[in-house]
């Protein structure tokens, strides 16, 4: 493999007809049990991949230098193999700001909610303090001391401007999950879930039934695709390609 995404599950994927729209070659999904993880990386028979869940923390303690972003992030989406050194990127970060700008989401002095604390979490919440949100709370189903449950959540936190979704429920086939109601939500402006399959994700069809702004996670995955790209080829790609092919799969896939 030349090019390709690691991931653990990725039936659901639609990275490959992405890039190989963006550049001019063949990009293969690679999915890669636990088991087999540790080899994965250590053999290094690549020469860029992407990196999806559950892997994107998992990766760094591979690679031998990280870009400043990736750092600061704490988690790894796009890896480039340099003879033989491992540099390790972060596009959710550029994907995820490209999403909020495109809608003109408003951050700045809001709540937001950020459900879930895996590797997309950690950008989403990098974007949200650059944007200068006025508070972040991180949900999860455990209690650490670094989130709160779903139900301190629904007792004290309805009050949040922002609801970000990373957790893959709702995603396909589980597409009649959705990780939270949003009834109780009544200052919720705008909901954005980084799923992208499917278009439209049960969160984001109740929040726009509700008259909420919302958002699901293609033209997100498209943007961070182009930007892993001008990195896997050390080139830099018309910006107005993202929309340009956000539009073409959206249709397709409808």
């Amino acid at each position: 493999m030349e090019y390709g995404l690691l991931g653990e599950k990725l039936g659901h994927s639609y990275s490959k007809e992405i890039h190989e729209r963006l550049a001019d070659y063949t990009y293969d999904l690679c999915p890669v049990s636990r088991e087999d993880f540790d080899d994965f990386m250590k053999k290094h028979d690549f020469k860029a991949i992407n990196v999806t869940i559950p892997y994107k923390k998992d990766v760094i303690p591979y690679l031998d230098s990280l870009d400043d972003n990736a750092a600061s992030i704490g988690a790894v989406n796009t890896i480039v193999n340099k003879n033989g050194r491992l540099e390790g990127h972060n596009t959710d970060f550029s994907g995820f700001l490209y999403m909020i700008e495109k809608h003109n989401i408003r951050i700045k002095g809001c709540k937001c909610l950020v459900l879930g604390n895996g590797g997309a979490a950690k950008a989403i919440i990098a974007v949200l303090k650059h944007l200068d949100a006025a508070e972040i709370r991180l949900v999860s189903r455990r209690d650490t001391p670094d989130t709160i449950t779903y139900e301190e959540c629904m007792a004290h936190h309805t009050d949040a401007d922002v609801i970000v979704n990373t957790t893959p429920v709702g995603m396909y086939p589980n597409m009649d999950a959705s990780p939270l109601d949003l009834t109780p939500f009544t200052k919720c402006h705008a909901v954005l879930d980084i799923i992208y399959n499917p278009l439209e994700t049960k969160l984001t069809a109740q929040a726009k039934s509700l008259g909420i702004t919302a958002v699901t996670g293609l033209e997100m995955l498209v943007a961070q695709a182009l930007y892993a790209v001008e990195f896997f080829l050390d080139t830099k790609l018309d910006p107005a390609r993202i929309d340009e092919i956000y539009r073409k799969i959206a249709a397709e896939k409808k």
